[in-house]
C-alpha cells in the first residue's frame, strides 16, 4: 500500500473513532441528564422592552442524586445562586416537587455579554421517590447551593395471603 493510501486510512480510523466517542458522549449525557434539564421561566415583565432577555439561556441543568438507605431517602439537588427564601418544596403523588426562582442582581444594569450560560427565572423540577417514605417526618436542609431531603422510610408491612371464598 503506498504511503499516501496509508495515512488516509489511518486518519479515516482515527477520525471514526473520535466520532463514536462522541456520540456515545454525547448520549450518556442525554440518558443521566435528561431530567436535571429544567426550564427556566423570565417573568412577563422582565421581558418587556429588555432585548437582552432573548439572548438569556432559558434552560439550564439542575442535577440531584436520589438514593436510600436501611432509614430513609435522600435527595439532593444542586441550585446554586437560589436564595432558600425563592424555593418551595412539597411531596405530592410520589414526587418531590421543587419549586422556585433563581434571580439576576444585574438585570437592569446595561451589560453586554461576552458569554452568557447562566439561567434566571421561575423554574420547577419533580423527582419520583419510592412509595414507602413518611413526608410528614421530612427534614430538609440548605448548604452551599445544596438542598438537601431526607425522607424516613414508613415501616413496611409484611405480604399476606388471601384466600379466595
Amino acid at each position: 500500500m503506498d504511503p499516501i493510501r496509508k495515512l488516509r486510512s489511518e486518519l479515516e480510523r482515527g477520525v471514526s473513532r473520535a466520532w463514536e466517542g462522541l456520540t456515545e458522549g454525547w448520549r450518556e449525557v442525554l440518558t443521566r441528564g435528561s431530567g436535571a434539564l429544567t426550564q427556566f421561566v423570565r417573568a412577563a415583565k422582565q421581558k418587556q422592552g429588555d432585548e437582552r432577555s432573548n439572548h438569556f439561556p432559558q434552560w439550564a441543568l439542575l442535577a440531584s442524586e436520589c438514593w436510600e438507605t436501611a432509614q430513609s431517602v435522600i435527595v439532593r439537588i444542586e441550585l446554586p445562586g437560589t436564595r432558600k427564601e425563592d424555593i418551595d418544596i412539597s411531596v405530592s403523588r410520589g414526587h418531590l416537587q421543587i419549586r422556585g426562582e433563581r434571580r439576576s442582581s444585574s438585570e437592569h444594569e446595561a451589560r453586554y455579554y461576552h458569554l452568557m450560560e447562566r439561567a434566571f427565572g421561575r423554574f420547577e423540577r419533580s423527582i419520583p421517590l419510592p412509595p414507602n417514605i413518611d413526608a410528614g417526618r421530612a427534614e430538609v436542609s440548605y448548604e452551599d447551593g445544596l438542598i438537601t431531603v431526607i425522607l424516613p422510610k414508613t415501616e413496611t408491612t409484611p405480604p399476606t395471603q388471601l384466600s379466595i371464598k
